[in-house]
């Protein structure tokens, strides 16, 4: 009985020291903040009129460790996203379907930069915090 006893406890001792696979399968993601606020115009109803946008973006990085690599390309990014929501229509960028197809496209062309620029897309999503829209 004491034999089983040991054992037992040495048993719990060692399990609870050996980490599980499961916390050394976690991911470790960080964010990453396009500061300033991304400010742009968008086109509007007519070829006259334009209307400005302004957007708070975070990106989601699959690993806190790719951090560096995108602040290095940051600027990249930020023209990306800027060129890709200047070309918006008016009714696209004012409708809840059209803001989503923009964070689609935006994320899969900075995923796209990022795998041609490190050999690694690194951004599992974009996060649009705020989207501020004024005429058009």
């Amino acid at each position: 009985m004491k034999a089983i006893l040991t054992l037992l406890i040495i048993f719990v001792t060692l399990a609870l020291h050996v980490p599980s696979a499961r916390s050394q399968t976690q991911p470790s993601f960080a964010y990453y903040g396009l500061e300033p606020d991304i400010v742009t115009n968008f086109l509007g109803s007519s070829s006259k009129s334009l209307g400005f946008v302004r957007v708070t973006i975070e990106l989601m990085i699959e690993n806190a460790d790719y951090l560096e690599a995108i602040d290095h390309h940051s600027p990249l990014l930020r023209a990306t996203i800027i060129e890709i929501l200047g070309r918006q229509p008016k009714d696209k960028v004012k409708s809840l379907t059209g803001r989503e197809d923009f964070r689609r496209t935006s994320l899969e062309r900075v995923r796209e930069l990022m795998q041609r620029e490190t050999g690694n897309p690194m951004i599992k999503d974009i996060i649009i915090t705020k989207f501020l829209v004024q005429g058009g």
